[in-house]
């Protein structure tokens, strides 16, 4: 069984019986996983057990753990800054900046990898214009080439322990208000006003970015449909302009930036049909029930491939993790961080 193009969640901490059977359709390839499906290590480590056991190949099995505000899991795991540390620290010293970004990306991937978990969808390279209430401390920064080279360092870091990472969202968040959770942003900017915007994402596509997440926000002097619904945002822009190769996701499709596609499958069909190899469908379960029921047979052998590459690559577990010196010289790291810089005055 090939993984299907959707990615939903499940309400509690282990599986009931409706969660097997949704799991085990062909048009659901991924899990999210968020705070509520969180117990203990052990309880979280038999969650993800069980939804590979589902079928195989096995379920993509995902959660947003950026740090700072959002990260779901924090009991037994590292609570990592906000990215916008990273920049901070970055302005004070560039390469100590790098340094910890790596450190973040590299400790953040490994404590998930090591209890089973493919993807976090990081790092997040929106831009801080000092707009926009959802991006806020997520951005590393307002400089485009300090993003870009502090979310390199990340998503090697990253890599490093096994995972794939998804910069987001595509072309960018950070220059409207509105919080596309609850409203659908629209930007008015001309299309040559955002290239500080998809600069990090010319770097990271050179370094061989693995996956991108779309934005739900309308860019009205270039298109007129929400850019994880548009052909020109993913086949023109990122596809055939940035020369991207790798999965793109949309971000959830429950969220209100999503609603003037339409209901649930119609969204979940527009997504797909726009270029996206995975969409996720979260706190929806009847939405999802009626995409199963609606949404017909779906193929794509390139998407395929590319969602087989986001799988983890990591064997090693939780124990021995914390038993490397690479694990505590990243959690010092990161803990060290916390502190002020030292004052010189030279």
């Amino acid at each position: 069984m090939t993984l299907g193009p959707l990615m939903i969640d499940v309400a509690g901490t282990t599986l009931v019986a409706e969660d097997r059977t949704v799991l085990a359709n062909p048009l659901v390839g991924g899990v999210i996983l968020f705070t509520r499906n969180f117990e203990s290590i052990g309880q979280l480590e038999s969650l993800v057990r069980e939804i590979r056991a589902v079928r195989t190949p096995s379920l993509l099995v995902a959660v947003d753990h950026e740090g700072g505000r959002v990260q779901r899991f924090r009991q037994d795991f590292t609570v990592l800054p906000s990215v916008r540390a990273l920049g901070h620290r970055f302005d004070f010293n560039a390469n100590e900046g790098r340094a910890l970004a790596r450190h973040c990306g590299w400790l953040m991937a490994a404590e998930l990898l090591a209890i089973g978990i493919d993807i976090s969808f990081a790092p997040l390279v929106d831009l801080d214009y000092g707009v926009s209430s959802i991006i806020r401390d997520r951005a590393f920064h307002r400089d485009s080439r300090i993003v870009a080279d502090l979310a390199i360092a990340y998503l090697h870091g990253m890599r490093d322990a096994g995972m794939a990472g998804t910069a987001k969202h595509f072309p960018g968040h950070g220059a409207v208000v509105a919080d596309s959770h609850l409203a659908l942003p629209v930007d008015r900017r001309e299309r040559a006003d955002m290239s500080d915007d998809l600069y990090p994402y010319r770097r990271l596509i050179d370094n061989g970015l693995p996956a991108v997440m779309m934005a739900h926000v309308v860019y009205e002097t270039v298109d007129e449909l929400p850019a994880s619904f548009s052909p020109h945002w993913i086949g023109q822009e990122l596809r055939t302009e940035l020369g991207f190769t790798g999965a793109v996701f949309s971000d959830d499709l429950n969220m209100q930036g999503a609603s003037v596609m339409g209901d649930i499958p119609s969204r979940v069909r527009a997504a797909l049909t726009a270029g996206c190899d995975m969409v996720p469908v979260c706190n929806n379960r009847p939405g999802v029930l009626a995409t199963l029921e609606k949404l017909g047979q779906v193929s794509d052998p390139v998407g395929q491939v590319r969602l087989a590459r986001m799988r983890g690559q990591s064997a090693i577990s939780r124990t021995e993790l914390l038993a490397t010196d690479r694990w505590r010289a990243a959690k010092k790291a990161i803990l060290d961080c916390a502190k002020p810089p030292e004052l010189r005055l030279d």
